[in-house]
């Protein structure tokens, strides 16, 4: 498959402007996509660029990542329902520091003929003045061609800032320069950037007289209509330190069939037949959630590392183990990931010389914890073997001590199967 024909496979094309394919099947060209420096990490959401990223160098095409810290300043309106903060230079800076290194995971940054190239708009734009811009730049693209834009048009009755209102013609020039001065030939982006895209290969026809072409995604949607790369928590961000691997993997184990089949497409490298290959089995035992945690080993190892793939795939199958087994993965989890996989579960505080002289199973359960009502509630529980302390079944006469503190500061007590308390002892 070429390039296009991968896009088309995997359901990654929106819009396309004519004669893009053709060229880009004759031709080995320079294209871009740029990203927005608003935070210090990516988030999964920007993945589904980063993925277009990666298939055009795969398909010999050299990429350009553009990095806004110019537009960073001012604002995309597209997509958005009110302005935004606006960031100052020192942070815009910081961001696209961390995202570069985020980047360098996907893409070549070497010394071949299609290495990946990393650019910042703050370069061109920086001592480009107010009154050259206008007049070698505004002239050229009337305001009702801007008025047109839906991204405008949707902001008209909640009111546009003249700042956001010109977000079109300032990435629009990022195009045109970078068509000059790199020769790139092609704009990539989602769907709802279709406007500035556009916007960028009318500078280009009208400054220069040239042509360029252009290529959306779709804005992935979960099959529940909840947003793609949200959680209750917020977004799914690729940094480990906003998003645990932990919580990383579970976003993709947990993901519904529907949305599998379209994710292993759009967020894996792997080819037509394997893909098919997989869907198929699924069908055949969806209990079986093939999709699913291929979907997490593949994007978790591709993120965070084998490593933090294994933990997190551990971690995950603590909650249904057993034993000894579970004994021991238990105690080896780190505060960190404990808190992960217990997110959400009643917690109380404890102190260290409490659990230091020792403390009986029935008081920990009630007069500690209130995890249970009454003493009399907890034996019955008990002498019906329901009771368990770090996944181990507890009698009545078991004394807590410091020696079952998870990581030195935790304790688990469960009932039955899906009811847990957790004890920290501060």
């Amino acid at each position: 498959m070429n390039f296009v024909e991968e896009l088309k496979f995997r359901g990654m094309i929106h819009d396309i402007m004519p004669k893009t394919e053709d060229y880009l099947n004759n031709n080995k060209v320079s294209g871009y996509i740029g990203f927005d420096p608003t935070s210090d990490s990516l988030h999964i959401g920007s993945l589904v660029q980063i993925m277009t990223l990666v298939h055009f160098q795969r398909h010999g095409h050299k990429p350009y990542v553009l990095l806004g810290g110019a537009t960073g300043m001012v604002g995309d309106p597209s997509g958005k329902s009110k302005e935004r903060n606006l960031l100052d230079t020192k942070e815009l800076d910081k961001n696209i520091n961390s995202i570069k290194k985020q980047l360098s995971r996907f893409l070549k940054f070497d010394s071949s003929e299609n290495e990946a190239v990393i650019v910042n708009n703050k370069d061109w734009f920086e001592n480009f003045n107010f009154l050259d811009f206008i007049r070698d730049v505004g002239k050229h693209i009337t305001v009702n061609y801007m008025m047109s834009k839906d991204s405008v048009k949707k902001r008209l009755e909640t009111g546009i800032s003249f700042t956001e209102f010109t977000y079109q013609l300032v990435q629009g020039y990022d195009f045109y320069w970078l068509y000059k001065n790199h020769n790139c030939l092609v704009q990539l982006g989602g769907s709802d950037q279709w406007g500035n895209i556009v916007t960028g290969t009318e500078l280009i026809r009208r400054m220069d007289g040239g042509s360029a072409y252009a290529i959306t995604t779709p804005l992935v949607q979960k099959a529940d209509g909840t947003k793609f790369g949200k959680t209750e928590s917020g977004n799914i961000w690729l940094d480990p330190v906003k998003t645990s691997p932990y919580k990383f993997y579970q976003y993709w184990i947990n993901s519904s069939d529907i949305d599998a089949e379209n994710y292993i497409k759009i967020f894996t490298l792997h080819d037509k037949n394997k893909i098919e290959d997989l869907i198929a089995q699924h069908k055949e035992n969806p209990g079986l959630r093939l999709l699913q945690n291929e979907l997490g080993k593949y994007i978790t190892s591709m993120i965070h590392g084998e490593e933090q793939y294994l933990m997190a795939k551990e971690a995950s199958s603590i909650l249904f183990m057993k034993g000894d087994e579970a004994v021991s993965a238990l105690k080896s989890l780190s505060t960190d990931l404990f808190l992960d996989i217990f997110e959400g579960v009643p917690k109380t505080e404890i102190s260290k010389e409490e659990i230091f002289n020792g403390i009986p199973i029935i008081d920990a359960l009630v007069e500690k914890s209130g995890f249970l009502k009454s003493n009399g509630e907890a034996r019955r529980a008990i002498n019906e073997n329901s009771i368990s302390l770090n996944k181990s079944k507890v009698k009545l006469d078991t004394i807590i001590n410091t020696k079952d503190l998870i990581d030195g500061n935790y304790l688990l007590l469960q009932r039955g199967k899906k009811n847990y308390f957790v004890i920290l002892v501060a």
